[in-house]
């Protein structure tokens, strides 16, 4: 049987199976992608009104990716007080915003604390409000400096207004590749053990894999199975998002950015090999709007949100520092052909635009 028709019949594909996927020719590999697509979510693409906000960029961590955190790339560093975050968030929900996505750097001087409350202060003013915050990354963080463990800095989360978890922090799961590109930091058996922590409290999370940098096709394949043992047992990924590596300001050092061919191949593997995480977003901050918007007819039911603001990926090089109009974006996927539906944090529709 070729890749075909075992897509076709359904089957559970391999390793190596993902591997023969990504030398199908595009237009093939795409339409299997769109037909997996459109079997599970008809012509609906979906998006959020959200806001990020990123409170401090001085961090422990030195990530060769990483144009983010303060350091001889970025010597602007920065802390927000909590007063300061607060009034981000004032200012959002009263313009209907429903979510606040909040990843930081790893940073030693606020203390445990200092992350903690804010949750605590923004959940007690608006307690509708879904925040998504802490990566895995940030939780092992903050597990190792303050002595404790994955279960009691999750169950503080909880405890203290965080509703999901961002995926962030997954990179590629190579250890060897970790060691390249962020040694020292939360290492993949880890990350995955703290999403799969989180998932038995009967919490969600999301998932991401950073590629085109110097990973190959086969760590990219490998990263998706490893996701999709781990849904097996608590179905607790929202969804899985495959993040574009930025070139800029950072100390990897990759000569080329990786092709749009080679993106929309890995967003229709990814949709394929994934069979058991019903959404794939295409992250248009990292892979642009255009490419996003194509992305949909790879397997991606997905683009993420509105952002209005966007400091991590848009330091590399992104254009996302300031987000995308709503009208805009609602007027680009229908342009698309595809019908808008907004959605919430955990993919209940909200509004069919």
């Amino acid at each position: 049987m070729d890749i075909v028709e075992k897509v076709r019949s359904g089957q559970r594909l391999s390793l190596e199976d993902g591997l023969a996927l990504y030398d199908l020719d595009v237009l093939t590999l795409g339409q299997l992608a769109d037909e997996k697509r459109k079997a599970l979510h008809g012509n609906k693409s979906y998006f959020n009104i959200n806001r990020h906000i990123n409170p401090t960029n001085i961090c422990v961590d030195v990530c060769k990716f990483c144009a983010y955190a303060a350091n001889r790339k970025n010597p602007n560093p920065y802390t927000m007080s909590h007063e300061e975050i607060l009034e981000v968030v004032r200012d959002v929900v009263s313009r209907g915003i429903k979510e606040v996505h909040i990843v930081s750097a790893h940073n030693k001087e606020v203390g445990l604390d200092w992350y903690l409350d804010m949750f605590k202060t923004i959940k007690a003013e608006f307690p509708d409000l879904h925040i998504k915050a802490l990566t895995a990354a940030e939780v092992h963080f903050l597990a190792t400096t303050y002595d404790l463990t994955y279960d009691q800095i999750l169950d503080k989360m909880i405890e203290n207004g965080v509703d999901s978890m961002p995926g962030g922090g997954a990179e590629i799961f190579d250890e060897k590749l970790r060691d390249t590109i962020c040694k020292g930091k939360v290492n993949s058996k880890e990350w995955l053990e703290i999403h799969e922590l989180w998932h038995k409290k009967g919490m969600k999370s999301n998932a991401t894999m950073l590629f085109g940098h110097i990973e190959s096709r086969e760590h990219r394949v490998d990263h998706m199975l490893r996701l999709r043992d781990v849904q097996d047992k608590h179905e607790g990924f929202n969804c899985f998002i495959p993040l574009v590596y930025q070139l800029e300001n950072n100390y990897l050092k990759v000569p080329n950015q990786i092709s749009g061919q080679e993106v929309l191949k890995t967003m229709a593997v990814s949709r394929l090999m994934l069979e058991n995480i019903n959404n794939l977003k295409a992250y248009w901050v990292t892979s642009t709007v255009n490419l996003a918007l194509v992305s949909q007819e790879f397997g991606a039911n997905d683009l993420d949100g509105t952002i209005e603001k966007e400091s991590i990926n848009s330091a590399a090089g992104a254009k996302s520092a300031h987000g995308i109009d709503l009208q805009k974006f609602v007027g680009l996927i229908k342009n698309a052909g595809y019908t808008p539906v907004e959605r919430d944090s955990l993919y209940n529709e909200l509004k069919v635009w």
